[in-house]
């Protein structure tokens, strides 16, 4: 009775990082109560009206509409029997949760009758302590309206920034409608079915009394009339790792009937706060340096661009269709574009990011579009592929103003980056690191979806050396002719097969291009991949989380390294010799972290590999050091925004300096746990010849990144879709 008397809304959970520091909490900011006099009449009224019609007639349990629901569902006219009072309980106390229901919970009408009975015996005590008023009050704090938003007062502020004291009954009703099934009938998202379940919940208000006739008629030709300016803040220490604890974590939520926002879990993940709190200083130091950069190079001029590099016209267009708001103004307007334009050039206050801090300004909508799609992002990870814990999780530049994650939501073209599967594809299959290919035009033919196409890419430098180049150099200096020319020999389709085979999980267009990068993949995915090759040719299955716990401290749940063997010792170990290319060999992509004076002691050694997509949309870097895996990818939301020129845009000037930065702090802090030294001896007697003589330099060697595919112009703010991979076409680079 107790518990009856002093109800546990709910309690949040934490999230703690590896060395125990509290990076996040899950809770309902906004839950906060309201009492019976703050709720408006017209909510009771289309509360009883909808749900419960005998609520002041019952004891908790309504027998009479509980035996006529089953009898309606047998004829096949199924609803529910449940009064307010037993919904309560249910919000309350979890009646239902697998959690709460022992072992009969696997007998299926054992555990309806189950329930059924918790819930009529709470039902009575409910009824037994609090009086009817009290009842209602509790029940508006407490139901759930579906996006984490709990109780009413977040109801009516989230959808017509409105206390519950002063909503209409058009209002109320649309709001009560939602209880029958929160995502189907959300007005935000399902405004039709929203309005027609509005009218059905009038259509009771008028038939028990509560409204007239003539209102009625009235309010079910009432337009939705959202207000969606209301801004809430759902959770405290909101941050990329948060979110993308929850999204690790939802499937193991759901199997387990725990929610994080009400049970009160404590969530112990991998993460390192001194590496991260690294990382985060990295990333705004270099972010901050290339926005400036980009700003500079284009002034005033919009920098959304075909790849002819004229600019798009009907950009802002597209990207206000993008916006949710549009399509609710088309419809309030029905299909007036001046008026629509006109909400979209309306100046008001509004806050927005900057690199010296939020800054207040006057901006109209279609400001707010000009001024983000311009904002570089970037999304970086680090793991340590030994353990497979995540130490790094960088999800953007600002989780408050681009909560989009680019470390695992973004897809994007890996550009070079992608051409260590084509070459332990080789290694793999007879080729050794010395096997050598002549820098030379290449022309493959193939055929995609039954035509028959050419491919002829060109080198980033758009030269040929014609010089004979070891498989180390040739990855090392990044040159395309020599991928493609493996590519052909080898087979377009055994690289896909070993990309997905080291890790990569995305849908691959099996092409000769694929090894130039030309698929979209995460952040994520590459580290994942790219960990294989440290961690002696075991493909991991990445850890967030390694415990969960109540609050007493007792254990939910302990998570562990899942490995698989992908590669041999021995090619793994091979791969890591052909990584250090690309600081070793002549022309190396990687040799702008010699510039990084901290990272080249104690006979340190570094490997990597950076990439480029088509007009430097995307800059990547992929660095590996004896210990840890860095993958960085930098770039705008919008495909059609980018750098112009190599010497800004391409990976090894706009995502390698981030990963130099990093590992130079790092390095210099010894509580890191993390020192310098070379890349492990061979795990296995090596079989193949892979100290290759040095090369000899007869031409010019200075080489850039790889260039990848055509842009995709499609895809506009503010929400980043994956646009579908395209082929590189003959002309095109990739480094």
């Amino acid at each position: 009775m107790q518990d009856i008397k002093t109800p546990v809304l709910s309690v949040g959970s934490q999230v703690y990082t590896a060395d125990g520091k509290l990076i996040g909490e899950y809770y309902r900011e906004n839950r906060s109560p309201v009492d019976y006099k703050s709720i408006s009449p017209n909510l009771i009224n289309a509360l009883v009206a909808t749900e419960d019609v005998r609520f002041y007639k019952h004891g908790g349990v309504d027998f009479y509409s509980f035996f006529t629901s089953i009898i309606s569902t047998a004829k096949g006219d199924r609803r529910g029997g449940s009064t307010i009072t037993q919904q309560l309980a249910k919000n309350l106390f979890s009646t239902r949760k697998k959690k709460s229901q022992g072992l009969l919970r696997h007998i299926p009408l054992v555990r309806t009758i189950v329930f059924k009975c918790k819930e009529w015996l709470t039902a009575f005590k409910i009824e037994h302590v609090y009086n009817k008023q009290q009842i209602l009050t509790l029940y508006f704090n407490t139901v759930p309206f579906g996006n984490n938003s709990f109780g009413i007062k977040t109801a009516t502020l989230k959808f017509f920034n409105k206390m519950p004291d002063s909503v209409n009954a058009a209002q109320a009703a649309t709001l009560i409608g939602m209880l029958k099934a929160t995502s189907t009938y959300n007005p935000i998202n399902n405004p039709e079915k929203s309005i027609d379940r509005r009218n059905t919940v009038l259509g009771q208000m008028e038939k028990y009394g509560f409204i007239s006739k003539a209102a009625y008629e009235t309010d079910i030709n009432k337009p939705i009339g959202l207000n969606l300016t209301y801004i809430e803040n759902n959770s405290q220490g909101d941050s990329y790792i948060r979110e993308a604890v929850e999204r690790w974590l939802k499937k193991w939520c759901h199997d387990n009937d725990y929610n994080l926002y009400e049970d009160g879990l404590k969530i112990y993940t991998t993460i390192d706060s001194r590496l991260q709190q690294y990382a985060e200083e990295a990333v705004a130091e270099k972010m901050k340096m290339l926005q400036k950069r980009f700003d500079n190079l284009w002034g005033k001029k919009n920098p959304w661009r075909d790849s002819k590099g004229v600019e798009i016209k009907d950009f802002l267009l597209k990207a206000e269709q993008r916006l949710p708001i549009y399509n609710i103004l088309d419809k309030k307007y029905h299909g007036d574009t001046a008026q629509i334009r006109q909400y979209f050039e309306t100046k008001k206050h509004m806050k927005v990011f900057t690199w010296h801090g939020e800054k207040d300004t006057i901006f109209s909508s279609v400001d707010s579009i000009k001024y983000y799609t311009r904002i570089l992002n970037t999304g970086m990870m680090t793991i340590e592929p030994s353990t497979g814990k995540i130490k790094v999780w960088v999800g953007g530049i600002d989780h408050h103003y681009f909560n989009y994650d680019h470390v695992n939501q973004s897809k994007r073209q890996a550009g070079s980056t992608f051409k260590p599967f084509a070459y332990v594809t080789a290694l793999d299959n007879g080729f050794t690191p010395c096997d050598k290919f002549t820098d030379k035009p290449v022309s493959i033919k193939y055929t995609d979806n039954g035509k028959p196409q050419v491919w002829e890419p060109n080198n980033a430098d758009f030269r040929f050396t014609y010089q004979e180049m070891s498989l180390r150099w040739a990855m090392g200096k990044s040159v395309n002719s020599i991928t493609a020319q493996v590519t052909e020999q080898i087979g377009w389709d055994k690289v896909v097969e070993y990309a997905h085979k080291c890790g990569i999980e995305s849908p691959l267009k099996s092409v000769p291009s694929v090894s130039l990068g030309s698929n979209d993949v995460s952040v994520y995915e590459m580290v994942r991949a790219y960990s294989t090759f440290l961690n002696k040719g075991q493909k991991i299955d990445p850890l967030l989380v390694t415990k969960i716990t109540d609050q007493a401290g007792n254990v939910l749940q302990e998570f562990t390294l899942k490995t698989e063997q992908v590669l041999s010792e021995e090619t793994a170990w091979l791969m890591l010799y052909m990584f250090r290319g690309g600081m070793e060999e002549p022309g190396g992509t990687s040799q702008a972290l010699w510039e990084y004076t901290g990272l080249w002691k104690k006979d340190n050694q570094i490997g990597g590999k950076t990439g480029t997509s088509s007009d430097y949309v995307d800059g990547w870097y992929m660095g590996i050091t004896k210990d840890l895996v860095t993958g960085i990818w930098v770039g705008a939301d919008d495909r059609s925004v980018h750098f112009t020129t190599s010497e800004t845009g391409e990976g090894s000037h706009t995502a390698l300096p981030i990963f130099g930065s990093f590992m130079q702090r790092v390095y210099a802090d010894p509580k890191s746990g993390y020192t310098y030294g070379p890349f492990p001896k061979p795990w296995v007697k090596i079989t193949k010849e892979y100290n290759c003589p040095s090369p000899r330099i007869s031409v010019d060697t200075t080489s850039t990144d790889s260039l990848a595919m055509p842009l995709d112009t499609t895809g506009v703010l503010p929400t980043p879709v994956p646009n579908e991979p395209k082929e590189i076409k003959p002309g095109d680079v990739n480094n």
